[in-house]
């Protein structure tokens, strides 16, 4: 299998035993994303906060690659509290626009570093 590992100072460092992403045949796999800056690795705050903060870290990533939010296709959204959910949906379409990625968005009882939501992308050339 020829993969190349993907690995930026555009977004956080890996915070566990994986790559920050993996090509295999023009198709992007970028590791889910907290709202982590990338300078400091330390997690900003609020819901809102961390939103933001993701969508800087995974256009990074993209940006990383050549690639725009354009390329990404599939999204999957987790959250610690589906009460946010309008908020997401809210903030989505300031990112992005008509037709939109695919998109998953479940629950979970929590995330790495005590984060809200995560976030990660697979993107195709």
């Amino acid at each position: 299998m020829n993969k190349t590992i993907i690995k930026t100072d555009l977004a956080p460092e890996a915070v566990g035993t994986y790559s920050q992403g993996v090509e295999y045949q023009g198709t992007y796999y970028f590791s889910g994303q907290i709202g982590l800056d990338p300078k400091t690795m330390t997690l900003v705050s609020g819901f809102r906060g961390q939103l933001d903060q993701i969508m800087k870290n995974i256009d990074g990533l993209l940006k990383s690659q050549d690639l725009t939010r354009e390329n990404i296709i599939k999204t999957s959204i987790f959250v610690t509290d589906l009460a946010n959910f309008g908020e997401v949906n809210e903030v989505y379409t300031e990112y992005f626009s008509e037709p939109y990625p695919a998109r998953s968005c479940v629950q979970v009882p929590a995330l790495p570093k005590g984060a809200v939501v995560e976030i990660e992308v697979i993107a195709a050339r």
